[in-house]
C-alpha cells in the first residue's frame, strides 16, 4: 500500500436513493408534476466510500443492507467501485435503507429517508470496523447509524490512533463525549446551526459555530457552506475556501463527495487548507451529475478543475 492509497474505514448508511425531479416542491397538501424519476444507489456513508474510493483510497464499508431487492444491487455497486464490501451484513427481517429524494430546477434537493437496516447496526458492526482499523489512516462516521454505535467505534479508533471524521448527518442529538474523540467534524449549514443553536447561512455565523464546536473538543472544523465554498477552523489555522464555478444540475451527496476527498487528502498528509480546497472541488464536480454515488467524481477530474480554476 502506497501513501497515495491510504485505506479507509467506513461505517454508515447504505440506501437505495429514490428521485423525483420537478420545477419546485410541493406544498403541503399540493401535488407537482415532476419531469423524471429515477433511482440511484446512496447512503451518506456508501457515497463516502465511493468518493474514497474515487480518489484513490482503499475504503473498506461496514454496515447492513436487507434481504430485499435493493441489497444485491447496492452491494454489487460498491464492490464495483472498488469499495471493501467484507464487513456488510444482510439483514433478512428489514428493508433496505432507503431516501426518497425530490429535486427542483434550482438543483436543491430535500430527503425523507428510512433508515430501514441501517438502523439494526450493533455489535458485529463494532467488531467488523475493530478488525478494519489497523492500518487504517481514518474511520468515517455520519449519524445514519446510530449515534452510539459510532460513539464506540470513534473510541476504538482513537485510542489506536485513527484519525476519526463525523459527518453530523442526519442531524440527531449526538453523545457526551462523542465531541472530543472526533479530530474532523464536516457540518452543512443546517447541522452547524443544530449543534451551535444559531442559524449558520454564511463564513461570519459558520466561524462562530466552528469556535463553538472547537470549545467542546473538536480537533478541525470544516463548515460546508454549499455555494458559498466552505470555512474551517482548527487551533491553529482558519480560513475560507472560495467555491469553484461550475454548472449544477443536481446536489444530491455533493457533501459527500467532499468528506471523501477530504479524508483522502489529509490521509496523504495535505494542509488542511489544500485539502478542503480539494474537496471543494470535488463537491463542486459531484453537483454537476445527478444521483449519489453516479456522481462521486474521479481523481483526474478533481485536479483538472483545480489547475484550471486555481492555477
Amino acid at each position: 500500500m502506497t501513501p497515495q492509497q491510504p485505506k479507509i474505514v467506513v461505517l454508515g448508511g447504505i440506501n437505495m436513493d429514490l428521485v423525483t425531479f420537478s420545477p419546485r416542491f410541493p406544498q403541503p397538501g399540493e401535488t407537482v408534476v415532476g419531469s423524471r424519476f429515477v433511482t440511484y444507489a446512496g447512503g451518506k456513508g456508501a457515497n463516502q466510500a465511493v468518493a474514497a474510493a474515487r480518489m484513490g483510497a482503499r475504503p473498506a464499508m461496514v454496515g447492513r443492507v436487507g434481504e430485499d431487492m435493493f441489497g444485491p444491487q447496492l452491494l454489487d455497486v460498491l464492490a464495483g467501485a472498488g469499495v471493501d464490501i467484507s464487513g456488510i451484513r444482510v439483514n433478512q427481517d428489514k428493508s433496505s435503507g432507503i431516501a426518497v429524494i425530490g429535486v427542483d430546477e434550482t438543483a436543491q434537493n430535500c430527503i425523507t429517508q428510512i433508515l430501514g437496516a441501517n438502523g439494526t447496526c450493533g455489535p458485529e458492526e463494532a467488531q467488523a470496523v475493530r478488525r478494519a482499523l489497523p492500518g487504517a489512516s481514518a474511520l468515517l462516521l455520519q449519524l445514519e447509524v446510530s449515534p452510539e454505535l459510532s460513539l464506540e467505534v470513534a473510541r476504538a479508533a482513537h485510542e489506536m490512533g485513527v484519525t476519526v471524521m463525523l459527518d453530523p448527518g442526519p442531524v440527531r442529538p449526538v453523545p457526551d463525549g462523542f465531541f472530543n474523540l472526533c479530530d474532523v467534524i464536516t457540518p452543512n449549514e443546517t447541522e452547524a446551526q443544530a449543534l451551535a443553536g444559531f442559524a449558520v447561512t454564511g463564513p461570519e455565523s459558520a466561524a462562530r459555530a466552528a469556535s463553538e464546536l472547537l470549545g467542546r473538543g473538536v480537533g478541525t472544523v470544516v463548515v460546508k457552506l454549499g455555494a458559498q465554498g466552505a470555512y474551517y477552523a482548527s487551533r491553529n489555522s482558519q480560513g475560507m475556501v472560495l467555491p469553484f464555478s461550475v454548472d449544477a444540475i443536481d446536489s444530491v451527496a455533493a457533501g459527500d463527495a467532499f468528506n471523501g476527498a477530504l479524508a483522502v487528502s489529509l490521509s496523504e498528509g495535505k494542509d488542511l487548507p489544500t485539502a478542503v480546497t480539494i474537496a471543494c472541488a470535488a463537491g463542486a464536480l459531484a453537483v454537476t451529475k445527478t444521483g449519489a454515488q453516479d456522481s462521486m467524481p474521479e481523481r483526474r477530474l478533481v485536479e483538472e478543475l483545480l489547475r484550471s480554476q486555481r492555477a
